[in-house]
């Protein structure tokens, strides 16, 4: 019998290495956002299409600015939000966002929010999850560069960025850079032709994909629990 390769995937060693680094990530921010409560906490995650860029944003206000920042969202001080004005703030917030591919800006689009009750941001635990997207221009094969910034509230925000895992194996993530408070996120990645990917099989007692990203999941999951557990220490 043949001896058995020990060789791990490419796609492996990528999904493996971008979990841990998010997960280190927010390990280390975790701390100190459970104290932020003067802060407008800005989380986002930005994924990577051969043909598109979509934003994952969280935002989170702390209880000494969530008053200020309801002053903005409820325009008619009903004590509740509606659509439109859950409509009018992302729009707002989408203003702030700006993208570029190689020095081309992209028209970032809002497709999809989330606004939670005014009672639930008035107490710190409730975060607007805002989902835009930017379709991408014609893109060669090879080395390409991502430039993401966020303007939105600079007198209160702490910010937040990384890249996500590609859903596409044509992309692959090669680095990340930020700037000091995370306004400002410039990835690296390169694009592969379709023609130019093969399928490799799965060998026995190599990795697979899916248990590398359940392992991440878990490990996100508990990390989401760690940090409620400082926040309701902290509200106490």
């Amino acid at each position: 019998m043949p001896p058995r390769s020990s060789t791990t995937p490419p796609r492996a060693i990528s999904v493996t290495v971008a979990a841990v680094v998010t997960c280190v990530t927010l390990l280390i921010a975790a701390d100190a956002w459970a104290h932020r409560r003067d802060e407008y906490l800005q989380a986002a995650r930005l994924g990577i299409e051969p043909d598109r860029v979509r934003i994952e944003l969280d935002l989170t206000p702390g209880i000494a600015v969530a008053d200020k920042l309801l002053e903005e969202i409820d325009r008619d001080r009903s004590g509740a939000i509606s659509e439109s004005e859950a409509r009018a703030y992302a729009a707002a917030v989408g203003r702030g966002v700006t993208l570029e591919v190689d020095g081309q800006p992209l028209e970032v689009r809002l497709i999809g929010s989330r606004i939670p009750s005014v009672e639930s941001m008035r107490i710190g635990e409730g975060a607007i999850r805002l989902d835009l997207a930017a379709a991408a221009p014609s893109l060669s094969d090879g080395a390409h560069r991502l430039r993401y910034r966020n303007a939105h509230h600079s007198d209160i925000g702490v910010y937040l960025a990384n890249a996500l895992v590609p859903d596409s194996n044509r992309v692959s993530v090669t680095a990340q850079q930020r700037d000091g408070d995370q306004r400002e996120l410039t990835i690296e990645f390169t694009l592969r032709a379709a023609s130019a990917l093969r399928v490799l099989p799965h060998l026995p007692g190599l990795p697979f994909e899916p248990t590398v990203v359940t392992a991440a999941t878990a490990l996100a999951a508990a990390i989401a629990a760690f940090v409620a557990g400082r926040r309701a220490a902290v509200s106490k």
